[in-house]
């Protein structure tokens, strides 16, 4: 071989090294936080929304365990534990992080303003003084906000048609999961188009659960309006069996309340939000800034309907209802 073929040989090889080299590094691994609320041991409530949500990010290119890391961490339903949970999120240093509803969300935007957050389930973002505004949120946090004001009122029409005696309408929340009821407006303007004399019911615990249902169902005519808050979820077995027992029909805003035995759930589909908030983190991984996505609302909308829990409470439930169910449970 000649000394200048030998030259142009090795220059060849040598120019090709570092792309040869680049191509062979692994993909540079990506970090998600998540801080979902309830038990990470109830696989039949959250659990289908978080699968919902890896499925979506893996339709995306983002696989667990190739090019991203997901670190979950649940709360169980005590509040007092998102902040702790917040703080060691943040201190993992991931590129992005998912909060499910509004303690979990406040907790983590109190820890960090830098790295991006994309919410879910959070009644009115901008209410509760999470975003500045709707079409841009600012800061570093967006996402999907659960219900728009209007659903709220709507709990009590369809409460209403289907126990159409109702008179009173208790709404019952925990203070601590929710400081605030963002839907109160709407409840109470169709509260005075329905007749209905409306209360609020904030309980801390399953004792004060027990006691407002009884006095509810003290005489005919007695509802609930059960909020969607952490506490709410965590505590449905005994608001379900207290209803049953005083005769109280109850809405709420998740399906899996139905399932478990409550009268009826009307609520956003929350399988496609996940979905959704997959989408904005996929976004964001790719460089966009929370700033510049707007919060999106929900826009399909889940019914079930328990027809045994209805016989038993001696109600009738109207075709108009069943026919726009998505699910009746016999």
């Amino acid at each position: 071989m000649r000394r200048r073929d030998f030259i142009t040989l090795v220059g060849s090889a040598a120019a090709a090294w570092p792309v040869t080299a680049w191509a062979q590094q692994p993909e540079r691994m990506r970090r998600i936080g998540v801080l979902m609320p309830g038990d990470e041991n109830d696989p039949g409530r959250w659990k289908p929304r978080l699968s919902a949500f890896t499925q979506a990010l893996s339709d995306l290119g983002w696989t667990d365990g190739r090019n991203v890391r997901m670190d979950v961490r649940w709360d169980g339903g005590d509040t007092n534990l998102n902040r702790a949970l917040a703080q060691e999120l943040v201190s993992l240093q991931p590129d992005t992080i998912v909060t499910v509803a509004t303690p979990a969300t406040v907790a983590v935007q109190r820890e960090t303003r830098t790295i991006p957050i994309v919410f879910v389930n959070v009644g009115d973002p901008v209410a509760s003084g999470i975003v500045a505004r709707f079409d841009r949120p600012s800061g570093n946090i967006t996402g999907f906000a659960s219900l728009g004001a209007p659903l709220a009122g709507k709990w009590l029409e369809l409460l209403s048609q289907i126990a159409p005696g109702l008179k009173r309408a208790g709404i019952m929340f925990n203070p601590d999961a929710a400081p605030r009821i963002d839907s109160y407006a709407s409840l109470a303007e169709a509260a005075r188009s329905l007749e209905v004399e409306l209360f609020t019911a904030p309980v801390y615990n399953d004792v004060d659960i027990e006691t407002a249902i009884i006095a509810l169902g003290r005489e005919p005519g007695g509802g609930l309006v059960v909020m969607p808050d952490a506490f709410m979820i965590m505590h449905r077995a005994p608001i379900i069996s207290a209803a049953a027992r005083n005769n109280v029909p109850a809405v709420y805003a998740i399906p899996f309340f139905a399932r478990d035995g409550g009268l009826l759930s009307y609520g956003p589909d929350q399988v496609g939000t996940f979905r959704g908030a997959a989408t904005y983190v996929d976004r964001i991984l790719r460089g966009e800034k929370p700033a510049d996505l707007p919060v999106q609302f929900p826009t399909k909308f889940d019914m079930v309907v328990n027809h045994k829990t209805a016989k038993a409470l001696g109600l009738v439930v109207p075709r108009s209802i069943l026919l726009r169910a998505d699910e009746v449970i016999e």
